[in-house]
Order: structure tokens, then C-alpha cells, then sequence
């Protein structure tokens, strides 16, 4: 099935935690909704670059593409698909 990246119907129903949009509108880029073996992420475009399948969600200023294998699944973007890492974490794992 091939669907526009401009067509929302499958995406009519999901919402996205203000949290989330202050996230992006910070970051002033674009991001995308893939999936990874924990479950859906959300990744800046420059990480993961969107698709011509991918449906489109505004976000604030900025377009969030949701992969059309996440979107069915989708009720609502929060701030748990977004990896983060402790720095601190990241230096004891250099130091051995």
C-alpha cells in the first residue's frame, strides 16, 4: 500500500506531549519516529532521514515524519522515545 507523506488520516488521532515540542523547537530541526529493537524512537532527521512513505506531523515550527510501520501503532510522541545518555555514564564506559 502506497500512502502520501501528506496524508495525516492515519495519524489523526495521535498527540504530542507539549514537552516534546519544546524538545524539538529547541533543537530546530526536524524529527523522525522509527523503529528500533525497543520500540518506536524519535530521532533528529540528520540521525535518521526521513522517508518517502513517512507521514508528517507539525511540531511547533518544525515536521516530525512518522514511518508508516510506527504510525499504526501511534497514540502519542513522549518525551520516552527520545534516547538520552549520561555523560557521565559515557565517560566511565571510556575510561574502562
Amino acid at each position: 500500500m502506497h500512502t502520501d507523506s501528506h496524508d495525516r488520516s492515519g495519524l489523526s488521532e495521535v498527540t504530542i506531549v507539549p514537552e516534546v515540542i519544546d524538545f524539538i523547537n529547541k533543537r530546530k530541526c526536524d524529527f523522525r519516529i522509527s523503529t528500533s529493537c525497543g520500540g518506536p524512537i524519535l530521532l533528529p532527521v540528520q540521525v535518521k532521514p526521513p522517508k518517502k512513505t513517512d507521514l508528517l506531523l507539525k511540531a511547533g515550527n518544525h515536521t516530525i515524519y512518522v514511518s508508516i510501520h510506527q504510525a499504526r501503532f501511534l497514540h502519542s510522541i513522549h518525551m520516552e522515545m527520545i534516547p538520552f545518555f549520561d555523560d557521565n555514564d559515557l565517560i566511565r564506559h571510556e575510561r574502562g
